[in-house]
């Protein structure tokens, strides 16, 4: 292919699911001529906890006000010990109100998450190419080349100073990249699904710790939660089996009624549980954001929130590169976004990483220690706090700094 015949950009997002909508959209405000490649999000029931951090993300691009309406604010979280194991931490409960916030964040349906996105794209000076990347191919070593990419059903490629990967964990862009990852999984599986019940949430998540995983109900608009429920494959897919009204009395069961008669509202899913880091999140003008990044088990509320730090972070880096009179996509920039991001990706995979494993752990002593844990964090204050507030905007989580 002849680059004269080539479209150019500045920055070329490939991936379009919600990370790479606000990445695109982010980068865009940012001043930066942007092109986003990658067809519609598909349907999507699950939903997504939006922490206070990433909320003040989306404030900052205009779009919090369309998904407000649509989300459910989670101002208290509750965690029970339900493992029935001879050592049991108390229950304890997190309050917004003690760190000064109306909520830890909000929980709202993907399919209107990516509505109000989708939406946000069509007014936004984003240039959208709705096609999936089939080769991309950056530079070799040293060369100050562009990124160029093959798009489906087009004859010349587009070109970038900076390529954004943003296609998933089985991401072609990061393999063109030569980053390599590591890839871990759990002897467990995940079923989520969105119910409604009879009973008022009260704007409190509820996380039963089971020797097979946590069993979490995260509040949804009105008397509606969303289910994650953690376990061992077989008894996951047992449930996944049941009828409707099975299915709905079941989760009533071990939600020991709290939310009162329950009833199916969305498909049921179920995914094993694994995780993926990739060595790098930056190399060949290339950089990862999201699950091209990073993936671990759905426990905490922390997937799409740290993706959103990547993405914050990146536009930060960018920006400061361009101030400083340098390349956006050279190795300067892409160090500096590298090192960034950094402690806040090795710090969320070990912390969700560790409580999983301490959940499945039949070692009394690691059972001992955590439940002294959850004990200290419901008695003592200052630690209760600081609890709080590393889980809603983590002090790891990474500034772009001067070359």
């Amino acid at each position: 292919m002849s680059k004269a015949t080539a479209q150019m950009t500045e920055i070329a997002v490939v991936g379009s699911g919600p990370s790479g909508m606000i990445a695109a959209l982010l980068l865009s405000a940012r001043g930066f001529t942007t092109v986003l490649v990658g067809p519609k999000a598909k349907a999507d029931p699950r939903t997504t906890a939006l922490l206070d951090a990433s909320v003040a993300i989306l404030s900052d691009l205009g779009v919090w006000d369309d998904i407000a309406p649509l989300a459910a604010p989670l101002r208290q979280m509750r965690l029970i010990d339900d493992t029935g194991r001879l050592v049991r931490a108390p229950e304890t409960l997190f309050d917004s109100s003690e760190i000064g916030l109306e909520a830890f964040g909000y929980n709202v349906l993907n399919n209107d998450l990516n509505a109000v996105l989708e939406k946000a794209l069509d007014r936004s000076q984003v240039t959208r190419i709705e096609a999936f990347a089939e080769a991309v191919r950056p530079p070799a070593a040293g060369r100050l080349d562009n990124v160029e990419i093959d798009i489906e059903g087009r004859d010349a490629p587009l070109c970038a100073k900076l390529v954004v990967a943003s296609d998933g964990r089985e991401s072609r862009v990061r393999d063109a990249a030569g980053i390599a990852v590591r890839r871990w999984s759990y002897p467990q599986s995940a079923l989520v699904a969105n119910l409604s019940h009879g009973r008022p949430h009260d704007d409190t998540s509820t996380e039963f710790h089971t020797p097979h995983g946590p069993f979490t109900l995260v509040p949804l608009k009105g008397n509606r939660s969303s289910l994650v429920w953690v376990g061992e494959p077989a008894a996951i897919e047992t449930a996944a089996a049941l009828g409707e009204e099975a299915f709905a009395t079941e989760v009533e069961r071990h939600a020991k009624s709290i939310l009162g008669p329950m009833k199916l509202e969305s498909g049921r899913q179920v995914f094993p549980l694994s995780g993926m880091k990739a060595k790098t999140v930056a190399a060949r003008r290339i950089a990862l954001v999201g699950e091209t990044a990073h993936v671990f088990p759905p426990i905490g509320a922390q997937g799409l929130n740290l993706s959103l730090r990547d993405v914050a972070v990146l536009g930060q880096t960018c920006e400061r590169a361009r101030s400083n009179g340098q390349d956006i996509g050279g190795e300067t920039a892409l160090a500096a976004y590298a090192a960034a991001r950094r402690g806040d990706i090795d710090t969320r995979i070990f912390g969700v990483d560790t409580l999983n494993r301490t959940l499945l752990a039949d070692f009394l002593p690691i059972q001992m220690v955590r439940g002294l844990g959850l004990y200290l964090a419901g008695q003592v204050g200052p630690l209760r706090r600081l609890l709080m507030r590393e889980g809603v905007a983590p002090s790891f989580r990474g500034r772009a700094k001067s070359a």
